[in-house]
């Protein structure tokens, strides 16, 4: 790893963490806000998808909670009965983003001793309970599911020493404001607040003012001239067809290196295996795979012997290339976020980039919200011999990524309808930038 994060001095265990998943230099939001976290002061981010906000907050939140262990007891609780007191909350508006930023920080964590566990509703809380009776130092929750565990005796605040509101926008767009009012009373007085927020609506601004003090403010700007550059593509197809598409896609000519993105490591090795029985140079990357195993594959991929790396989103950051000509969305991510980091691997260093997308019926609700999110045309490729007009009307609900059957409530109805303007069709050809088939 390059002096980028070890300039913050975090402790080694994490340093090592994430050289595993690869990240090497800190995105322009963590630059700023972790030397802010650091220092024990308030925060108000204003930060969009795709600036690496969960790793702002949550590397040094780690650092403090190792660096406060290491001078012994933390609480009464811990002292009289041995258990864990929870010392940080993080809050996020859908179980999806709860999820990822559960996997981010366990990822982060893995060497050190700190537990953290997820807590959102549409599941059954067995589980859940479970972990938590086990103790955790961080707790990442849906409020929800939180107000339901603390009205059962499950869950205490009394000994919080972080506290994080992560899309606060978002979280009031959703009418979670009352729930957040609730949860903010039982919180203890003395405490380091974060609150990331993509738009500064008046309720924001109101809820910062109320619950920050004296904070330092951080404002990163994406820049959308990546995005803009790339031709964004989606092909809504069955499920059962995606392997095909995936094959006709990366078998035509203009496609020279190129990512796969799945949702899950299983589903990239299998991905992987497929391609390889049809012919193509390919190799999986995710966190299953060992730091030889990783580097081999990102050697070759960067060499040219490798055309294509199908890989999972955390694994991806390691993938530093400025020509890789497609990115193809196996599996529709279920953040918005996700997908603006997914395409930013492609369209770099001034060149055009493409990026396409299959979307199968359970994913279409996600798509939506891409779509809303990313705020500009993309063209579907209603032509394609393995489009899906089932695919693209859908109105499954999306699949838990916890293993459960879920329900379209997961959004709260906040998913758009399917577009019928601003989504160009276009013919097919033989060449993927000009017309994509």
């Amino acid at each position: 790893m390059s002096a980028g994060f070890n300039l913050f001095k975090l402790d080694k265990s994490i340093i090592k963490a994430l050289s595993d998943v690869g990240y090497d230099k800190p995105t322009s939001i963590q630059e700023q806000a972790i030397p802010i976290v650091l220092s024990g002061k308030d925060m108000l981010g204003l930060a969009q998808t795709g600036t690496g906000k969960t790793a702002a907050f949550s590397l040094p939140i780690l650092q403090k909670i190792l660096e406060a262990k290491a001078s012994g007891p933390l609480s009464t609780i811990e002292r009289e009965h041995k258990k864990r007191p929870l010392l940080a909350l993080i809050l996020a508006p859908t179980r999806e983003l709860a999820a990822q930023i559960g996997d981010n920080i366990r990822e982060y964590a893995r060497y050190t001793k700190l537990r953290s566990a997820v807590v959102f509703g549409g599941v059954k809380q067995g589980r859940q309970v479970s972990e938590l009776k086990g103790g955790v130092d961080i707790l990442v929750a849906a409020p929800g599911r939180l107000l339901d565990l603390i009205q059962q005796d499950l869950v205490s605040l009394a000994d919080i020493r972080f506290f994080v509101l992560d899309e606060a926008d978002r979280m009031l767009d959703m009418g979670f404001i009352h729930d957040i009012r609730r949860v903010i009373k039982l919180l203890p007085p003395k405490k380091q607040t974060l609150l990331f927020s993509a738009t500064m609506p008046d309720g924001v601004r109101a809820l910062a003012e109320t619950l920050l003090h004296s904070p330092s403010y951080v404002e990163i700007v994406p820049s959308h001239t990546t995005v803009k550059q790339i031709d964004q593509f989606v092909l809504f197809v069955d499920a059962h067809n995606k392997k095909q598409a995936l094959l006709s896609f990366v078998n035509q000519p203009d496609v020279q290196r190129s990512v796969v993105f799945t949702l899950m490591k299983h589903e990239a090795n299998r991905i992987t295996e497929f391609l390889q029985k049809n012919g193509l140079n390919a190799m999986a990357l995710h966190g299953n795979k060992s730091q030889n195993a990783r580097e081999k594959a990102l050697q070759g991929f960067r060499d040219g012997a490798v055309k294509v790396l199908v890989a999972t989103d955390i694994a991806a950051r390691g993938i530093d290339v400025d020509d890789i000509s497609h990115v193809f969305n196996y599996d529709i991510p279920n953040l918005p976020e996700s997908y603006v980091h997914r395409i930013g691997r492609t369209g770099r260093a001034g060149r055009a980039g493409v990026a396409i997308s299959l979307c199968e019926g359970a994913h279409r609700v996600w798509w939506n919200y891409i779509e809303r999110v990313v705020d500009q045309p993309i063209s579907s490729l209603s032509e394609h011999k393995f489009y899906s007009e089932a695919a693209e009307f859908s109105k499954l609900p999306p699949p838990s990524l916890t293993g459960k059957k879920t329900s379209q409530g997961n959004f709260r109805g906040r998913s758009a309808p399917p577009r019928k303007d601003g989504v160009k069709r276009r013919p097919q050809g033989g060449n993927l930038r000009k017309q994509a088939k």
